[in-house]
């Protein structure tokens, strides 16, 4: 027996096996199979026609077999084809595919699809792939087994990636991907100085905005590594709590080390 809830909405034609629950207000479109065990939270949107294997599981306002984000579709039959044991997060899109890319978007079992990130249209998904939050996989994109896409990487269509490789936060992937590689864009973060005009908003004075001035001239402009720059602070600007508290934090830094 499968358990709906009396404020969902679902399709006559769809297809729901048994031990499915549907919660409130989700909706299950026309021409939508789900398989045993499968789980739609709240709010949870399913589209067709696609089909889902067993046991997948989609969180509230996930919005999973939606049409494709292409302007040559007119409302041509294409699919989804779902696998068994994925886990679709909240606010996930999985698009539908095109005529022109096949006419399906495959994602295989046992991936993780976390909150925010989207599958575009004629993508396909291997099986025990990770995209973190905010990943965006545009059109006709390939991801093999194991395969990990860290939070908002941004990948361009028609890419590949390669089985067990891993892609770092915040890359923009514009080629393939090789296997058991891990890929990240550089990392030209650095630090410019104090937050001053935060610190005004806050009602810092004038003398304490300074003072947190000259403590960070001599962490990054001057020519003293950071042990030696908080000794020099120490010997020149101890009287301020403001530097007590950065010296504090530096002293306490983890092993990834401080920002400059």
């Amino acid at each position: 027996m499968s358990e709906i809830d009396c404020r969902a909405v679902v399709s006559p034609s769809a297809r729901v096996a048994s031990g499915v629950r549907i919660g409130p207000f989700a909706i299950v479109g026309d021409e939508v199979e789900l398989g045993e065990g499968c789980v739609l939270e709240p709010h949870a949107v399913v589209k067709g026609p696609s089909t889902f294997g067993r046991n997948n599981h989609v969180h509230s306002f996930a919005i999973v077999g939606g049409d494709p984000q292409d302007l040559t579709y007119k409302g041509q039959r294409v699919r989804l084809e779902v696998g068994e044991s994925n886990e679709f997060r909240e606010f996930c899109t999985v698009h539908r595919g095109t005529i022109k890319g096949g006419g399906a978007t495959r994602i295989g079992s046992n991936n993780l699809i976390m909150a925010y990130a989207h599958i575009g249209h004629d993508c396909v998904i291997g099986n025990h792939v990770i995209l973190t939050n905010g990943a965006q996989l545009a059109g006709h994109i390939v991801v093999e087994d194991y395969a990990g896409i860290s939070a908002f990487c941004l990948l361009h269509q028609f890419s590949r990636v390669g089985s067990h490789s891993y892609i770092g936060a915040g890359t923009v992937i514009t080629q393939d991907v090789a296997p058991f590689s891990m890929v990240v864009g550089p990392r030209e973060v650095r630090c410019y100085g104090i937050n001053k005009v935060g610190l005004e908003r806050h009602g810092f004075s004038a003398e304490r905005i300074k003072t947190l001035e000259q403590a960070y001239r001599l962490l990054l402009r001057s020519k003293l590594n950071t042990s030696q720059a908080v000794e020099k602070m120490r010997g020149t600007l101890s009287h301020s709590e403001d530097v007590q508290t950065l010296i504090s934090f530096i002293e306490s830094v983890a092993e990834r080390g401080l920002t400059k």
